[in-house]
C-alpha cells in the first residue's frame, strides 16, 4: 500500500481513533490521507505523551464516512464488537512518504505533532511505530 512522496498538506483533514471491542481490544488510528481514511489498528491506548511509542499495524484503508460510526459489529462480521469514537478532530499532514508521516493532531485527547514510522519488524509492510514527538 504505497503512500508515495508528498508535499505538505496546506489543507486541514480530519482523524479519527475508533475504540473496538473485537477478539482482542485495540484502537483504530485513522487519518485522511488522499480521499480515504489511512487505517492502523494499535494494540494499547494510543500515546499521549512524548517518548511514549506504540506498535501500528496498517489495515485497510476505510471511507471518509466511516469517521463518524459507532456501533456493533455484528458476530461472524470482520471486525466483529462494539465500536466508539474514542477521539475525532483535525489533521494536518507535515511529511508524507513511503516509510514516515509526520502530522499534527488537534483533537480532545490528542493533540500535538505525531509520527508514524515504517519498521522491518515482522513482514516489514504493515507494522509502524506511533509517537508523539512535540507540543
Amino acid at each position: 500500500m504505497a503512500l508515495e512522496k508528498d508535499k505538505p498538506s496546506t489543507d486541514e483533514h480530519i482523524f479519527v481513533i475508533h475504540e473496538h471491542f473485537a477478539s482482542h481490544h485495540h484502537w483504530d488510528l485513522r487519518l485522511q490521507i488522499r480521499g480515504v481514511l489511512k487505517s492502523w489498528a494499535i494494540p494499547k491506548k494510543p500515546p499521549r505523551s512524548r517518548n511514549l511509542k506504540r506498535l501500528a499495524i496498517q489495515v485497510e484503508d476505510h471511507p471518509l464516512s466511516y469517521a463518524d460510526f459507532e456501533g456493533e459489529i455484528p458476530e461472524g462480521s470482520y471486525g466483529a464488537g462494539k465500536v466508539k469514537i474514542w477521539d475525532k478532530g483535525k489533521l494536518k499532514i507535515l511529511k508524507l512518504s513511503n516509510n514516515k508521516i509526520e502530522f499534527e493532531l488537534h483533537g480532545k485527547k490528542l493533540s500535538g505533532k505525531y509520527v508514524l514510522i515504517r519498521t522491518k519488524y515482522g513482514d516489514g509492510k504493515k507494522s509502524w511505530l506511533f509517537f508523539r514527538t512535540g507540543y
